[in-house]
């Protein structure tokens, strides 16, 4: 493993990320690949006299390391594109590119990845794929949804009623997040909340992964009981979600008893994050340096009351959804994701541990709690609705028995947030969090000031979405919902 050794969480300083000449960068990043290292993050940061630094963060999950370095582009931006042996790298290049103009030559598909209105054109000529054939007819979808779906296009090449591609183009939510976490003077107060609203379904998640970041630049240490409230309101927030997903794919199929009933057990759990901190969605509840929130008076065991019972209704209900026959006709071999494709793709979250991939942050780069409580990876191997659906089923349990063990060994009464510190000045940390989507990515640079230069940010959907449009190929166009519902992919949080 070449270049800078990075933990979750812990800076670097920035001179110590190696800077490559472009042809021994090219050749690093495909070495390090080879080598079974997955990409984290691949993105680009002003380097000065219109110069361009990209930065490369691989992972080695089973040694619990990062692996960093860059490349200037002081004059001519091209390099030659990682995608065609490393097609994890092609929505990384094409993003690069968009934003900083660095041209991956020999990709195979650079589009757009969120611009709606491409540079120079007048009006929407995004190039979607074809499938040429006398009999193949394209249906388009969006990128208005009915009810409260998020905007996104969706072109479906079809024979019949047989899927042969799928294109989803997507930027339609774009909001300039990263840039809004460099406003002058904005206090670390302000970007948690702003974290907190990159998906708003993932609020934890995100808002976890900014607090690690500055408290890993300013180097805080956050109180042990305040480290197990995160704890236990992330595994709240994944087994809510879970449970609202088994309620929405029960709802695609007919399968009345599953929606409501685990519609109502999911607003157990939900409530129980509003009696903690007064937002159903956690909202509120991180502070930097710690939590707003404890656990005083009965708090804790109202927590586990709610806990106990959602979990009884959980186990009740999934035991009926996953033994009902018609379920299953319409579950298993259903949007099947290969284990060879998911890797391939860099899949991540439940999607991937669906489709064999023992991949998880909180035990390969355990952080904050999860260094004290370890977390078994859980893994399926069919890759298909029924694996994506049961691996939820599982980790549902594993958050609830999670959140008992924190519950049983809580810190005593004490602090919960320690004073935020200036931040460390020309410095680099990535700050990992598995979100109840997966692997949530939150990199920060800052200047020889000390304050934020570069903030990125790569949500699990940004890994995922490339999935779905794998999983539905060879499927019947009217099983797309469901194979859709069953990644649950964020707009907002790829769209940035």
């Amino acid at each position: 493993m070449n270049g800078t050794i990075l933990k979750n969480g812990k800076p670097v300083g920035l001179k110590d990320i190696p800077v490559l000449p472009i042809g021994e960068f090219e050749d690093r990043v495909k070495a390090e690949a080879l080598d079974g290292l997955r990409v984290v993050a691949f993105f680009g940061a002003a380097g000065g006299r219109d110069a361009v630094n990209l930065y490369c963060v691989l992972a080695d999950d089973e040694n619990s390391r990062l692996a960093a370095f860059a490349t200037l582009f002081a004059g001519d931006r091209t390099y030659r594109s990682f995608t065609p042996d490393f097609p994890a790298f092609h929505l990384f290049e094409r993003e690069a590119y968009e934003e900083y103009g660095l041209l991956p030559e020999g990709h195979p598909a650079l589009k757009p990845v969120r611009n709606i209105f491409p540079a120079g054109s007048d009006g929407e000529v995004y190039p979607f794929d074809r499938v040429e054939g006398e009999e193949v007819h394209e249906v388009g979808v969006g990128p208005i949804h009915a009810g409260v779906i998020e905007p996104g296009r969706f072109r479906f090449s079809c024979l019949g009623e047989t899927v042969h591609r799928l294109d989803i183009h997507l930027g339609y939510q774009r909001r300039g997040a990263e840039r809004l976490f460099l406003r002058p003077g904005a206090p670390p107060e302000a970007l948690l909340l702003l974290a907190e609203t990159v998906a708003g379904d993932e609020c934890l998640g995100h808002g976890l992964a900014f607090a690690q970041a500055w408290e890993g630049l300013g180097g805080a240490d956050c109180p042990l009981r305040a480290l197990a409230v995160r704890g236990l309101a992330l595994e709240l927030e994944r087994a809510a979600m879970h449970i609202g997903d088994l309620a929405a794919l029960s709802g695609d199929i007919a399968y009345l008893p599953g929606q409501a009933g685990l519609g109502a057990t999911r607003t157990i759990v939900i409530n129980t994050l509003l009696e903690i901190c007064g937002s159903r969605f956690g909202r509120g509840l991180l502070a930097v340096g710690g939590v707003n929130y404890g656990l005083d008076g009965d708090i804790a065991a109202r927590v586990r009351a709610n806990v106990d019972a959602a979990e009884d209704a959980a186990d009740r209900l999934c035991g009926l959804l996953f033994s009902s026959a018609s379920v299953l006709s319409r579950f298993e071999s259903t949007g099947t994701v290969s284990p060879q494709t998911a890797r391939a793709l860099g899949m991540v979250g439940p999607a991937a541990r669906a489709s064999g991939l023992s991949l998880d942050v909180r035990a390969d780069h355990p952080a904050g709690p999860y260094a004290s409580f370890p977390v078994h990876r859980l893994t399926l191997k069919t890759g298909d609705v029924f694996a994506r659906a049961y691996i939820r089923r599982l980790e549902i349990t594993q958050s609830f028995n999670f959140i008992r063990g924190l519950l049983d060994g809580l810190p005593a009464a004490g602090d919960l947030v320690a004073p935020p510190r200036p931040l460390r000045p020309e410095a680099f940390v990535v700050s990992l969090v598995e979100s109840w989507r997966g692997e949530t990515v939150h990199a920060a640079l800052t200047d020889a000031s000390g304050r934020l230069a570069r903030y990125k940010i790569v949500d699990a959907s940004f890994h995922n979405w490339s999935g779905l449009e794998q999983a539905v190929r060879g499927n019947g166009i009217s099983d797309f919902p469901l194979c859709n519902k069953s990644f649950n992919l964020s707009y907002c949080g790829f769209d940035l």
